[in-house]
């Protein structure tokens, strides 16, 4: 689909046709997982489950040392798990991130571990949307093995591209924020106490029993925030792909053109300089420059139509994966789940996790015992910032 052919609609999508149903290239790490990437990880998910940091309590499970939270696949992956739903070059174009659905296939995640991703565009439709006007959604396939071939888990990301100068000019965000919300000490006081009170929910990792658990049951609230500059660069710094040096570039056999490093059409100062950062590696680093610097500049953000600083979609789906995996315990996994993606996390905001059993399946396609959850994350105006459903494997 052309220029032409596209009309109204505005987006050049002549590279992007060509490339629906193909293998695609992409970053891979060179060095395995280690135990520190592991707490780096957990710590800027604030998620402080010992058995992922801890290592005297991970020695005394049965686990018998540190493992990885299911939601490291991401940590672990290039381009925030989006590689294969950002391509084709849409001339001035940006993207923000739209959804992710998992499927875990029981292999956990140690220390001394690598993964190896294989990854395919799968298709696109394009709609128009209030944000931007014309809004491609993408999506893109990822598969996630061991370095013994040992299969993790699969990933479809949803991918929102979109012309950022319609999206500035239309300000969607910008009408509807109000000043950067400042929290008051008993405000925050209780922002404290509903975390705390998660931490210590099931900070032992006992796993409900799958007879026991009700539909209607709720799960424990959990809250995270506000959100800062300060967390929203410790996430960014937890992908292991943008710390220098940590990647090559790699490409899948026998395709012409696997679209692996090229410019997808970003602004100015919001794309890579791949040759000169041979030399300078914050040429490629993504927040000094590149497509991540809105999420923590006020005026970048503005730039792609943001308003204000913004945390990461693919956060928003780890946050999911470790709050069903912490209810899930030791003896549980979550096996699937679909979050779809509403709002972002904006500067000053908290984000509120409340979660219901809406389905039970004693007898499963994954040959274990589900439980389905339904779960909704909302910031402090009510605003939803994500929709999640998710099967849960608990033990009998």
């Amino acid at each position: 689909m052309s220029e032409k052919d596209t009309g109204s609609l505005g987006l050049d999508l002549s590279d992007v046709d060509h490339r629906v149903g193909k293998p695609v290239g992409g970053g891979q790490l060179w060095d395995p997982c280690s135990s520190s990437d592991i707490r780096r990880w957990a710590m800027a998910m604030d998620y402080p489950n010992p058995l992922h940091w801890d290592e005297e309590f991970a020695r005394e499970s049965k686990f018998g040392g540190i493992v990885a939270p299911q939601s490291i696949a991401v940590g672990l992956d290039y381009g925030h798990g989006a590689q294969p739903a950002c391509v084709g070059r849409i001339p001035g174009s940006h993207l923000i991130f739209g959804g992710e659905e998992w499927w875990f296939y029981g292999a956990r995640v140690r220390p001394g571990d690598r993964l190896l991703q294989e990854r395919r565009f799968h298709d696109y439709k394009v709609a128009e949307t209030k944000f931007a006007g014309p809004t491609m959604f993408s999506r893109g396939d990822t598969v996630h093995t061991k370095q013994d071939g040992t299969p993790v888990a699969r990933e479809r990301s949803t991918a929102i591209r979109y012309l950022y100068a319609e999206a500035k000019k239309r300000g969607m965000y910008e009408n509807r924020l109000g000043e950067i919300k400042r929290w008051s000490e008993a405000e925050l006081a209780e922002v404290s106490r509903i975390r705390h009170d998660w931490l210590l929910s099931n900070r032992l990792g006992v796993s409900p029993r799958f007879d026991e658990v009700k539909v209607g049951d709720t799960l424990p609230r959990r809250v995270i925030g506000p959100h800062s500059i300060a967390s929203f660069t410790t996430e960014y710094r937890a992908f292991l792909f943008n710390i220098w040096g940590t990647f090559h570039w790699t490409a899948p056999p026998g395709i012409a053109d696997p679209w692996i490093n090229q410019d997808p059409g970003w602004g100015p100062g919001f794309g890579f300089d791949e040759e000169g950062a041979r030399i300078d590696p914050r040429l490629r680093d993504g927040l000094y420059v590149g497509p991540s610097r809105g999420h923590i500049d006020q005026e970048r953000a503005g730039e792609v139509g943001m308003a204000r600083a913004y945390g990461y979609g693919a956060t928003m789906g780890a946050w999911c994966t470790d709050y069903l995996a912490h209810w899930a315990g030791h003896d549980g996994m979550v096996r699937h789940s679909k979050a779809d993606f509403r709002l972002p996390a904006f500067e000053g905001d908290v984000t509120y996790f409340d979660a219901e059993v809406v389905g039970k399946e004693a007898s499963s396609a994954w040959g274990v015992p589900l439980v389905q959850v339904r779960l909704r994350l909302t910031d402090q105006n009510f605003g939803v910032l994500v929709d999640c459903t998710a099967e849960v494997e608990l033990p009998f």
